[in-house]
């Protein structure tokens, strides 16, 4: 069991940047991705960027060049900072764990950009 908590997450301009942290309760050694997805109201929950215990990451088309995923195993934190932030990034953001035997997630974060 691993409980994972984001935070960072806040109300910006077009153009601005937040850093989103995920905390885990324990070692993410173990898990093969970490990842950070969102859900717009109304629409599906989205893969945003993910990062596999060997730091290979992988980002949604939407995201490329603006958006930078990091794994921080000695003290079992994710990091997603967002730069150049548009209206449409808008969502709730989670953190996902996924395991061997089951993924985990977050209670996520609200991101809201003005325009």
């Amino acid at each position: 069991q691993v409980q994972l908590v984001e935070s960072g997450g806040g109300l910006v301009q077009d153009g601005g940047s937040l850093r989103l942290s995920c905390a885990a309760s324990r070692s993410i050694l173990g898990f093969s991705y970490m990842g950070w997805y969102r859900q717009a109201p109304g629409k599906q929950r989205e893969l945003v960027a993910r990062i596999s215990s060997g730091g290979i990451m992988y980002y949604v088309d939407s995201v490329k060049g603006r958006f930078t995923i990091s794994r921080y195993n000695a003290n079992n934190t994710v990091t997603l900072q967002m730069n150049s932030l548009k209206p449409e990034d808008t969502a709730v953001y989670y953190c996902k764990a996924v395991g061997t035997w089951r993924d985990y997630w977050g209670q996520g974060t609200q991101v809201t950009v003005s325009s």
